[in-house]
């Protein structure tokens, strides 16, 4: 049974909302409170950053999935796809009672009906150019509510910003075809390549199911999508043959037009960039060139929506979002600087994929030329190490030393691929001078303590959790002030 929210329903709802600690959720639950519907929630004992979040905003939540939090009372029960309507007790529950039931996607695509919404999509680069689209509208005065996969600084370490209901700014995730259930108007597409083997079965199947997702556009509407990414070229190309009424506005270093990427360059230890049709010099204290295509991306997304609102597109605004880039702090889990400690600098970054380890890497070394680089990963997925271990070993070039350890099983998949950590570690071992493993994350405390000396970069990789690593040796070399 399914229930659709109108522009007049969500205020008073009580809804139940099963695994609420995931971020997209709990950026959900801080829109429905927004919109005045009453909330409660469950999930594991873990804890997250979420937790003080749900607690700002008022959100009971339990700490186990029971069929007693389902109650006749509920008027909706929302769940994060990684739990199962077969066999979540709640979720059971509520079929019992015919309470309606819907997706984490499903209740994010109904929302953006309501109103003029804008998707961001694309297999790297999604989250930072949602958060930094967030920021420039902020500054451009543009009445949106942004919704990111992350932690944002710039939003107080919560992932949603609420500037005004007109528009809908929201990240959108590709996996199973989510992103499906959006109702775009605008639509950004940073990359597109193989990703989720355990999904999509070739790279065709995920660049098709990106053309999907564009072809939702309604009549004239708007395709921006980067020009030096093969995959979005691709996605574009293909639009323009099917859908010759969407407008499409591209960006980056091989583009042309408005949002052309010209004179790049590092300056005073910053990214610098100017666009083509912009008199305007932009700015980010982030390293990599996919970063300057990240702020080109949410750039323009912040320039079309101005237009739609009427805005005056002067030198002024343009001045206006330069200066909030620039002090732009990225997302959680995205070149997030943890602190300097003993004269190690510690870092911490979401990479899980080969090429958004090599782009990472690339920009590290860039931003870090005389630092020593030591790189923790954690390889995510049975499916995603199988398929692509050879590109997994030769993404580390730009390290000078390796760490890896078991794979992080998703409790979406078995083992089924005949892989292991101890078989990515081989592999790198014969492309890299210098590589260690570790089957535990925090087997290797003990090794690095001892490793690490003053000058180094220390940064955990991965979609696991060896996050934990690099905080815990910043505690510890903090507290030992080596």
């Amino acid at each position: 049974m399914k229930l659709r929210f109108t522009e007049t329903n969500q205020g008073g709802l009580h809804i139940h909302m099963v695994g609420i600690k995931g971020v997209g959720m709990t950026a959900l639950a801080e829109i429905l409170v927004q919109k005045g519907a009453h909330l409660t929630g469950s999930d594991t004992k873990e804890k997250f950053f979420t937790d003080e979040i749900l607690a700002s905003i008022g959100v009971p939540v339990t700490e186990e999935f029971s069929e007693d939090s389902i109650t006749s009372e509920l008027d909706l029960v929302i769940y994060s796809a990684a739990y199962s309507t077969q066999t979540n007790p709640e979720l059971i529950e509520a079929e019992r009672l015919s309470i309606p039931v819907l997706s984490y996607p499903e209740a994010l695509g109904q929302l953006s009906s309501l109103q003029f919404s804008a998707g961001v999509c694309g297999v790297h680069g999604k989250t930072t150019t949602t958060a930094m689209a967030g920021v420039c509208m902020e500054a451009a005065g543009i009445p949106a509510m942004v919704l990111v996969g992350s932690a944002v600084p710039d939003f107080g370490n919560r992932a949603t910003r609420f500037l005004g209901g007109k528009y809908f700014v929201a990240e959108t995730c590709e996996y199973r075809r989510h992103f499906l259930h959006f109702c775009p108007r605008v639509l950004v597409c940073t990359s597109v390549e193989t990703d989720h083997v355990d999904y999509f079965k070739d790279y065709a199947d995920i660049r098709d199911a990106f053309v999907e997702y564009a072809m939702l556009l309604p009549e004239n509407g708007k395709f921006i999508y980067c020009a030096d990414d093969d995959g979005s070229l691709s996605v574009a190309r293909i639009l323009e043959k099917k859908r010759p009424d969407i407008k499409q506005i591209p960006y980056g270093f091989s583009a042309r037009g408005k949002f052309a990427i010209v004179g790049s360059r590092m300056e005073n230890g910053k990214n610098v960039f100017m666009l083509e049709g912009f008199e305007t010099k932009f700015s980010i204290s982030l390293p990599g060139s996919h970063m300057v295509l990240d702020a080109a991306a949410a750039i323009a997304l912040t320039w079309i929506l101005a237009e739609e609102e009427g805005k005056n597109l002067d030198s002024a605004m343009a001045q206006a979002i330069a200066a909030r880039l620039e002090c732009f702090k990225s997302t959680r889990r995205r070149y997030e600087i943890i602190g300097e400690a003993g004269g190690i600098l510690f870092m911490d970054d979401y990479a899980h994929h080969p090429t958004a380890i090599r782009k990472t890497l690339d920009g590290i070394r860039e931003f870090y030329p005389d630092r020593r680089i030591i790189v923790d990963f954690m390889s995510h997925t049975y499916s995603r190490t199988r398929y692509m271990l050879t590109d997994f070993a030769a993404s580390f070039e730009k390290a000078d030393l390796v760490i890896l350890h078991k794979i992080y099983a998703s409790a979406r998949e078995k083992n089924d691929y005949e892989i292991c950590g101890e078989d990515l570690f081989r592999e790198t071992s014969a492309v890299h001078h210098s590589v260690k493993f570790f089957k535990e994350v925090m087997d290797a405390e003990g090794y690095c303590e001892k490793e690490l000396k003053a000058g180094d970069l220390f940064i955990t990789m991965g979609a696991g959790d060896n996050w934990k690593l690099s905080h815990e040796l910043f505690s510890y070399f903090k507290r030992s002030g080596k």
